[in-house]
């Protein structure tokens, strides 16, 4: 039995583990690293251990891990949903020190290794699979995929569409994976389907039904639902028997699933078999009503599934993954302080949930320091209803309404994803994202949303120094005795620098407000503020104006809008969406200008390769180093053609955004 528990994971997954070990009453162990000390699954764990080391690697250090559970008297690992879940060797040493592994035996997670060697076994037991290519010269047709054989969560993936650049695309995923490659035919407008399986030592193998996960960017998915829109009770009750012969032939044990690609007829392959709890898994205990950690505790223990086959399925569900990154600028991490994480009407955490509604699983709260070394998802949200076309309104009216400030994420796009009308019928495939560029646009996007956003932020700052002031604090904000003059504001915002203006009555009523664009080489000149009032704003009445909470009438429509001020920057929240705006100096101090030629980090990471050296020639395009952040590499390539004359950076040094990379000549 398993007594005391030890979750080799941080985030939501750790805690997600945690709440289901106070149910059955199994005491908790947590490890950390320097940047996790303060993070939430540390404080509810019933222990903690530290992890020598600063970055998210020592959660990959079974050795550490292993001396933590023996440390805190654990007699259980459970590996997360992470790269240990995957890992032979630390599943056999967790046993040959005598403990519990809540996962795959050493043994099958071994033949998992291969993606290549799983196929074939899968194969030989009449499982659908792509013809699979280890040779430039076999390859017959194309697109094809190369895809690394070891390794998961799509890295190294890459896309060849003619046999002209196949050979050498072949070598550079060999080079950047570090592991054999091989190729298999490219599938266009394919769905990504799923099959949660938990299968007990005693031969017991339980599919749940199916999983949608085609809303991906870089193969990794941000949207997964169940039942899938385009699985009929025909189609599930296949895909599950195929699951449960690939659980056989492989001889697995434990909570996994069976990923298979659908094709517009119904055709379908197998992937590969993933070997953890995967992250999307709530969304099946939604509709199934089942406890996923518990039974996977249960396995673990030796004890024999409950159910003697598939639940049914009660409604639909679907998760979201909010992330740090920024969708428009190629996906770019996200880092900084969480100042406000706040998601309304959320009916539970952690755990299956009594009735239809918003659950949220999630690693952070305010406050939290986001880093760039761990996973990007910050948190999941999942709603539960009767129907698919309940669950997607439900999720985007939540996620529209949560505030989340400090960090660039990619809500405004899982938004408009859920409010698509391509979403909405059910047709959705892998490249959702690659063909319908307009969900990459911000929720407040209109002109007069983010003006009106602006005049709230101005009216909430205004308030917020009437409540400090010193003198005359009686007097309404803006009061003056003759109407000479606006209050004005300059913002740095969307769209680049805002002067926001207002005049006020001298019965403190709002006479006329105005925003305009400015020039940014404006901003160190005195004149900002002089500019003549053009009123071409909607009518506008202040019905309140507090430092955090602004209510105003807009053409005979009330919209409140939260502010929420950290140092210079306002946060403003309204049913329009969201906006971050700094406030900017009228007179900035001189920055210091970059030397031609520079190269500057664009996102803060580690420096993963370096392909070039002082003196080099390069030509324009080429790659000359790459950074590494939240398990993503990001290429960094000369602009034009020109001579490498500085390179201050070395693999593994930490950057910042901004710091310098290179210095580039040009010819």
């Amino acid at each position: 039995m398993i007594r005391r528990l030890l979750v080799a994971d941080r985030g939501e997954t750790a805690r997600r583990v945690f709440a289901t070990c106070r149910l059955v009453g199994i005491e908790t162990v947590a490890v950390y690293s320097d940047a996790d000390s303060d993070a939430p699954h540390v404080a509810e764990a019933d222990y903690a251990v530290h992890l020598d080391g600063g970055t998210a690697a020592v959660y990959l250090r079974g050795d550490l891990i292993i001396t933590a559970a023996q440390r805190t008297g654990a007699n259980a690992i459970h590996p997360g949903n992470g790269l240990l879940a995957e890992d032979a060797d630390f599943a056999a040493a967790v046993a040959d020190a005598g403990m519990i592994w809540v996962g795959a035996p050493a043994k099958t997670l071994g033949v998992l290794r291969s993606k290549r060697e799983t196929k074939e076994l899968v194969a030989e037991a009449r499982v659908p699979v792509l013809p699979t290519f280890t040779e430039p010269g076999k390859v017959s047709g194309y697109p094809v995929l190369i895809k690394p054989d070891t390794g998961s969560g799509g890295a190294g993936m890459r896309v060849v569409r003619d046999a002209a650049t196949l050979a050498e695309a072949i070598a550079s995923t060999r080079r950047e994976a570090g592991c054999d490659v091989f190729c298999e035919p490219y599938l266009d407008e394919v769905r990504h389907i799923e099959i949660p399986i938990l299968a007990d030592e005693h031969g017991s193998v339980v599919p749940f039904g199916e999983r949608e996960c085609s809303v991906q960017r870089r193969y990794q998915q941000i949207i997964e639902e169940t039942p899938s829109p385009a699985v009929d009770p025909a189609l599930r009750e296949e895909l599950c028997r195929a699951a449960i012969i690939a659980v056989r032939a492989i001889g697995y044990v434990g909570a996994g699933a069976v990923e298979f690609l659908l094709d517009a007829e119904g055709d379908f392959w197998f992937l590969e078999l993933t070997p953890t709890l995967q992250a999307e898994h709530a969304v099946t205990e939604c509709v199934s009503g089942y406890d996923l950690v518990r039974l996977q505790l249960l396995v673990a223990e030796g004890g024999v599934l409950p159910m003697p086959g598939p639940p049914p399925i009660r409604g639909h569900a679907i998760e979201v993954r909010v992330c740090a990154e920024d969708p428009a600028y190629a996906w770019l991490p996200a880092s900084g302080t969480l100042h406000r994480f706040a998601v309304p009407d959320v009916a539970g955490a952690f755990r299956p949930l009594p009735q239809p509604g918003l659950r949220l699983d999630a690693g952070v709260e305010d406050g939290s320091v986001i880093g760039v070394h761990p996973d990007p998802t910050l948190a999941k949200l999942i709603a539960w209803a009767p129907t698919r076309q309940e669950a997607a309104r439900m999720l985007a009216s939540a996620l529209t309404r949560t505030q989340l400030h400090g960090v660039a994420t990619n809500r405004d796009l899982l938004v408009r994803v859920l409010r698509h009308h391509s979403f909405r019928t059910g047709d959705v495939d892998t490249g959702f994202l690659d063909r319908r560029p307009e969900v990459f646009a911000p929720l407040l996007s209109a002109v007069d949303a983010v003006r009106i956003s602006c005049l709230a932020a101005a009216l909430a700052g205004a308030a917020a120094r009437r409540a400090t002031a010193t003198v005359l604090g009686s007097l309404p904000s803006g009061w003056r005795n003759v109407p000479s003059g606006s209050q004005t504001a300059v913002y740095d915002g969307p769209a680049g620098p805002v002067e926001v203006g207002y005049r006020m009555n001298r019965h403190g009523e709002l006479a006329g407000w105005w925003v305009r664009a400015v020039d940014p080489e404006e901003l160190d000149l005195a004149g900002l503020g002089q500019a003549p009032v053009v009123d071409d704003h909607p009518e506008t009445v202040v019905v309140a104006a507090g430092d955090e909470r602004v209510v105003l009438d807009v053409n005979g429509i009330r919209l409140t809008f939260n502010v929420h001020r950290v140092g210079e920057v306002s946060y403003v929240d309204s049913p329009e969406g969201s906006v971050a705006l700094r406030e900017l100096s009228r007179f900035p101090l001189p920055a210091p200008e970059a030397a031609e030629g520079s190269l500057i980090a664009p996102l803060p990471g580690a420096v993963r390769r370096v392909l070039v050296v002082p003196g080099q020639r390069v030509r324009a395009g080429e790659l000359l180093l790459t950074l590494e952040a939240m398990k993503l590499e990001h290429p960094v390539h000369a602009p034009s053609a020109g001579v490498v004359a500085s390179l201050p950076v070395h693999p593994g040094a930490e950057v910042d955004t901004g710091e310098l990379l290179a210095v580039l000549d040009p010819e």
